[in-house]
């Protein structure tokens, strides 16, 4: 049986530099190979709500289904662990996917405590917004910048999650998609977001079928 062609460039994740300042991060556009986009984009999660949504709540193909497969294995744990100098095995991962983007969205924060390393995997068209772009930021002021990402189709950004790992883009509505993945300290943690987000998005649906108080 043969094995499954790589979804994922790994010897170029493998070949960028670690960023160190103004905290370990790192970007990679073409992380995702090019013949696999046709397919990914078909079949991303079909997200029509703004937030990060657990997977399997919305509808998603098999291609979808593969790059996340391949992206909890072996290879791409050893390369990360790599990367960051730390042995990610001991940890858990868990995974969400956006699909719409709210004018809210994109406040400035370092990421929770609970996440050791996270993962962005953005599947747009080329982006010309000028919002949107995520800056790896020195300090909490959206000016103080070390770099801007589009969220172009196949770009990774990763980074070491700690308390001055601050990041956030100006305002953009619309969609906007991204697959994030994060090693976390322990499974509870992954349980707790999934209820969270689960249940958000529960309340949105009523609140949105409910009739309108005259």
């Amino acid at each position: 049986m043969s094995t499954p062609a790589s979804m994922l460039d790994l010897d170029r994740f493998r070949a960028t530099p670690l960023q160190h300042e103004p905290f370990d991060f790192l970007c990679v556009p073409g992380f995702v190979k090019r013949e696999h986009l046709e397919a990914l984009h078909r079949d991303y999660p079909k997200v029509d709500k703004p937030g990060s949504i657990p997977l399997g709540v919305f509808p998603q193909g098999p291609a979808f289904d593969a790059l996340i497969e391949e992206l909890r294995g072996a290879a791409v744990c050893q390369a990360f662990s790599e990367k960051f100098g730390l042995d990610l095995s001991r940890y858990p991962t868990m995974f969400t996917a956006r699909g719409m983007c709210r004018a809210t969205d994109g406040r400035i924060h370092p990421d929770s405590a609970s996440k050791i390393v996270t993962v962005l995997i953005y599947m747009n068209p080329p982006w010309e917004a000028s919002g949107g772009r995520l800056r790896v930021l020195r300090s909490p002021n959206l000016e103080d910048y070390a770099a801007e990402v589009p969220p172009d189709e196949g770009t990774l950004l990763c980074f070491r999650r700690s308390d001055t790992s601050w990041h956030g883009h100006h305002s953009f509505e619309g969609r906007r998609r991204a697959v994030q993945m994060n090693w976390v300290r322990n499974s509870v943690y992954i349980w707790h977001e999934q209820w969270r987000h689960r249940v958000g998005a529960w309340l949105k649906n009523r609140t949105a079928a409910a009739p309108a108080r005259r």
